[in-house]
């Protein structure tokens, strides 16, 4: 699982119209596919987003700042405070960025496990910020994030074979 030799600090790069493409689509199927498809509303493409571009770029400076721009474009759509998203995303961006460095991100099953990890990280650091910073008592729904934590790693796992035909290894 961890990185060999021969493969420690491979970066994939990807073209121009996918760094910007790809996360906006993951915010616009965010915001217009649960209008249309409610039993979809648990997927939190973004955040896989962000997983993924940051896994694979290995860069945790480049991979906050992958965060910080999708969790405030995704912020400005939602009708959250601006900024929740925001540091939530930055946070998943850095330390998935940090991760990819240290292990080999394109096996199958460290792709599901961090992207459940990934899920749940996000949900329980979102969770902490609102009650500490917007005084929301809303619940912890621990049962709640490690399921829906499995079917976006699922779903993050079939994401992220397809962008990997999108990446340039270089």
């Amino acid at each position: 699982m961890l990185l060999s030799s021969q493969r420690e600090g491979q970066v994939s790069r990807f073209r121009g119209w996918v760094t910007v493409l790809v996360p906006l689509l993951a915010i616009l199927f965010q915001i217009y596919v649960p209008l249309f498809f409610r039993f979809l509303s648990f997927l939190e493409m973004p955040l896989l987003v962000v997983v993924y571009l940051g896994l694979m770029r290995r860069n945790p400076v480049s991979g906050l700042f992958v965060g910080a721009a999708i969790g405030l474009a995704q912020d400005s759509f939602s009708p959250n405070p601006l900024g929740m998203f925001g540091i939530t995303k930055t946070l998943v961006g850095y330390f998935a960025a940090s991760i990819g460095m240290k292990l080999d991100v394109d096996n199958v099953l460290m792709r599901f496990l961090l992207a459940f990890f990934f899920y749940v990280f996000h949900q329980a650091f979102y969770w902490v910020m609102e009650r500490a910073l917007l005084s929301h008592m809303s619940p912890f729904d621990l049962p709640g994030w490690l399921g829906l934590g499995i079917l976006n790693a699922l779903v993050g796992v079939a994401l992220f074979h397809f962008l990997d035909k999108l990446r340039v290894t270089a």
